[in-house]
């Protein structure tokens, strides 16, 4: 305690009164009073206060209230902590010498002073007035009061609201339009009910939805300024009002009839320069075709095409038609069309309108080289190259080929030893999409177009020292948006084959030291199927509390064992037998400008059986590193409280791994300047095993002991909340169109392979060098 008052008095004392003194000088000398004008008064702001004379419950009366706050104008100057920083620089900027630093701070921050006189507090109570007018709040009240001081103002503005009128009844005045036996089938969705409050928006939305819903029947030059509203109070003494709907007089006679579809036109090769008007058309179904030379072939094109001759005018059906024409992947541009026929002539319904569709090609062929440079949170580093080229339209029908070629080099700069290794990986992958699912027809699927996709790819990794491993892959499957926020991925063939060459007497030594990751290695031969379900609220920006949720099944061998019998082996392969699933949670709370607050909880589990004893090495969940928890390099974190005895091995090579996954992530994303955004996080998460690694007869002892630890100390287990590895940090990322570059330095909080007592950390002080871990990656964590 004494040593606690001397460091008071001594260091925290002064410190204190520094601190303070440095803020009183700011204060003093940022003030702005002295540069007022005479005779002018900075506006300090406006407050509103509600008095409502009822004990009625209002339904909505805080966002009334907000409303009305959005009212207050002008805004005053902005003000930190009393200082108005960019008001004092705009005045100090006005000096006839005033100096580069007041220039440059004034241009950045700095605001033109809002004065009283710039106020017009009639305007603002009458808007007030008509406000509370428009929702309902009839012979409200409005005052206000000036508080001033010779260079302050302020305006505080008092609204007394009476009893809001509230409906009773809602209907539809009709003649004998057939119009208004439509309109008559929309009010059943009506957000207008007894006992709604007098609303002005409310009505508005209410003609804007009744327009949409006729456009949708074929009223294509209905507008929503044809229908008017009437209310009625006479009937009442209680403030309540009926509401009639009805059409304006004078209505256009070409507004109040249906239209259908008299004649479809598409245009899949057209330019502002095109000569197509010369071309001969070309029929599939009800559908002309214009094209000079077959670009696309009609009957490939034809389904994507929700509109019908003979059918009702549906703006619903045309906006889906561009959707999922833009979606096939070979237009640049969609454009639909309604032509009216013989309008002037129609007297009574049905109208007659030309659909015409007019479709800009992308560029067939395209070629794109990126040059890479990779860094990786465990020391290795190099340069990259990948090469890819498409080819759009390939057979006429919307199909896209894709080949990807890719080659890279790393070596190890930094790490806990000098071995220098070094890897040369790369790979061919070649993918054919197909706009539409084999074999059911684009029409089947109204939302969005639905995609084959057949995949073939060859992989390669040298790892100096250690080991070649090369995969060879294919996969069939299908694609599709359910509607705007769920996503399918389905592919009922995917086939994995790996195989382990040129392995190192150093590697053999640490397969034989590790029989688990041994016979992670033996299973070379995976073939399943796998489904992925993506549910995305991101998509809508608007949301301020958007979710995210993707969970995945893989399940292998099971077809396979079918086929072999008793058999494990399949053309003289060993293959794998396993299921594996996995949950992605993510929560995200927005407010302000670009300022999020996201959280997200992930977890993975996967099960060997029949043929297998362990998951197939691809295939095992792991922890750590720029898209994990980020306090630990990558992949070095479990199972459990295990670790690997060398430090040499953590930095270079052993990757741990684990059946079952848990992770836990807290970030907070914030504006910094420009295209550079700021981040604090807290990551948490380990892997472990469910089952006890099996050892064959012919393991070593070091082999033997080497499972035993890894049973003990990797088993998933009561105390698993305790072996979370868990890290707190902050990044930098540079954040241009969606392209973003990341930087996080994170560090341990606690460090489940310590001894029970000493996990804890204080993050950034303790346990020198090795209590900083940073990353690069790019792309944001989730």
């Amino acid at each position: 305690m004494i040593v606690s008052i001397a460091v008071y008095y001594r260091i925290i004392r002064p410190l204190l009164k520094s601190i303070g003194g440095i803020f009183l000088f700011c204060l003093v000398s940022c003030s702005v009073e002295k540069y007022i004008p005479e005779g002018e008064a900075l506006y300090t702001g406006a407050e509103l206060e509600t008095e409502v004379l009822t004990d009625d419950k209002i339904d909505d009366f805080k966002k009334v209230k907000t409303e009305l706050n959005t009212l207050m104008q002008p805004k005053p100057n902005s003000s930190f902590l009393g200082m108005r920083l960019g008001l004092y620089f705009h005045y100090k900027a006005q000096r006839e010498h005033p100096g580069f630093l007041n220039k440059w701070l004034n241009k950045k921050i700095g605001e033109e002073p809002v004065y009283f006189s710039d106020t017009n507090i009639q305007r603002i109570e009458d808007l007030i007035l008509n406000r509370l007018d428009n929702r309902g709040f009839f012979y409200s009240d409005v005052a206000s009061e000036i508080d001033s001081t010779a260079k302050y103002a302020k305006v505080k503005y008092t609204a007394s609201l009476p009893k809001p009128y509230t409906l009773e009844q809602y209907q539809l005045e009709k003649d004998s339009l057939p119009i208004y036996n439509a309109i008559a089938e929309t009010l059943a969705e009506s957000p207008i009910k007894k006992g709604s409050r007098f609303d002005l928006t409310l009505m508005k939305f209410e003609r804007e939805r009744i327009d949409n819903s006729l456009k949708q029947k074929g009223y294509y030059n209905f507008n929503p300024d044809f229908l008017i509203f009437e209310a009625d109070t006479n009937q009442y003494d209680n403030r309540k009002f009926d509401l009639y709907l009805r059409l304006k007089k004078q209505v256009p006679q070409k507004s109040v009839i249906p239209y259908v579809i008299d004649s479809i036109t598409v245009y899949p090769t057209y330019s502002i320069a095109d000569t197509i008007q010369r071309a001969v058309p070309v029929t599939e179904g009800n559908i002309q075709f214009v094209q000079d030379e077959e670009f696309f072939k009609p009957k490939r094109l034809a389904p994507y095409i929700l509109i019908d001759k003979g059918q009702r005018y549906n703006a619903q059906l045309a906006r889906l038609t561009s959707n999922r024409l833009s979606a096939i992947g070979s237009y640049k541009y969609v454009n639909i069309q309604f032509n009216e026929k013989d309008t002037t002539a129609v007297k009574e319904g049905p109208g007659l309108l030309n659909a015409e569709l007019y479709l800009s090609p992308l560029t067939k062929r395209s070629l794109r080289t990126e040059l890479q440079a990779v860094t990786k949170s465990n020391g290795f580093a190099g340069p990259g190259i990948s090469v890819a080229y498409s080819n759009r339209n390939l057979f006429k029908g919307g199909e896209t080929l894709s080949i990807v070629g890719n080659f890279s080099y790393a070596t190890q700069l930094s790490g806990g030893n000098s071995q220098n290794l070094s890897s040369i990986g790369g790979g061919l992958k070649t993918d054919l999409t197909i706009p539409r699912l084999i074999p059911f027809s684009p029409r089947s699927f109204k939302y969005a177009v639905p995609k084959t996709k057949v995949g073939l790819g060859v992989d390669f990794l040298n790892r100096s020292k250690l080991y070649t491993l090369t995969s060879f892959n294919t996969s069939f499957g299908y694609t599709w948006n359910a509607n705007r926020f769920v996503y399918h991925t389905l592919n009922p063939i995917s086939v994995n084959y790996v195989n382990l060459t040129n392995t190192t007497e150093e590697f053999d030594a640490i397969l034989d030291k590790n029989p688990y990751l041994k016979q992670s290695f033996e299973q070379q031969f995976i073939a399943g199927l796998n489904y992925t379900f993506t549910y995305n609220e991101l998509v809508d920006e608007d949301k301020t509390h958007p979710i995210f949720i993707s969970t995945s099944l893989d399940v292998a061998g099971n077809t396979l064992n079918l086929i072999s019998g008793s058999k494990n082996t399949v053309f003289g392969l060993e293959y794998a037998q396993y299921a594996r699933a996995d949950i992605d949670l993510r929560y995200y709370l927005r407010w302000a400008r670009e300022q999020a607050l996201i959280s997200r909880v992930y977890a993975g589990w996967g099960i060997p059986y029949g043929n297998s004893t362990t998951l197939p090495f691809i295939k095992q969940f792991f922890s750590g590193g720029p898209y994990s928890v980020r306090a630990f390099k990558i992949r070095s974190l479990g199972p459990g409280t295990f670790t690997s005895e060398s430090e040499d091995d953590r930095t270079t090579f052993f990757d741990q791994s684990g059946n079952l996954s848990l992770e836990a992530n807290l970030e907070y994303r914030f504006p910094i300047w420009s295209y550079l955004k700021g981040a604090l996080f807290a990551d948490a998460g380990n892997v472990w095993l469910t089952y006890e690694p099996e050892v064959s007869d012919d393991e070593t002892p070091e082999g033997i002991a080497f499972n035993d630890r890894l049973r003990e100390e990797g088993k998933f287990g009561k105390d698993w909340a305790k072996q979370l590895g868990v890290g707190v940090g902050f990044g930098l990322r540079v954040d241009i169109q969606s392209f973003v570059i990341r930087l996080d330095l994170a560090s341990p909080v606690r460090v489940p392979y310590l001894p029970e007592g000493e996990r804890g950390r204080i993050p950034f002080f303790d346990g020198g060098p090795n209590n900083f871990v940073f990353n690069f990656a790019i792309g944001y964590p989730f």
